[in-house]
């Protein structure tokens, strides 16, 4: 009696929680850490001013940002596709 408890039960159970444990660890996402910054990406200095950008409206650091200057204005872009579609758009 005692053995087919064992058997039929309690065996059952415990390999079911160690297979459920196994698996969740398995499937468990890693711990969060930060990723280095890639070498294209410049760091961006807190407490910088912010300029909007005129061709997709993007807020962007002046410290990082691609600048051109335009009939004596400064202007700040996100990406070169937005400040070579500026100069395009200027040379109309």
């Amino acid at each position: 009696m005692i053995r087919s408890f064992f058997v039929e039960f309690l065996f059952p159970v415990l390999l079911f929680l160690v297979l459920r444990s196994l698996i969740a660890n398995f499937f468990r996402r890693p711990a969060q850490r930060s990723a280095p910054r890639p070498a294209s990406q410049p760091a961006v200095s807190p407490g910088g001013e912010l300029k909007k950008d005129p061709v997709c409206g993007t807020y962007v650091s002046t410290a990082t940002s691609i600048s051109r200057l335009v009939n004596g204005q400064k202007f700040y872009f996100c990406s070169k596709d937005c400040c070579e579609k500026y100069a395009t758009e200027v040379k109309r």
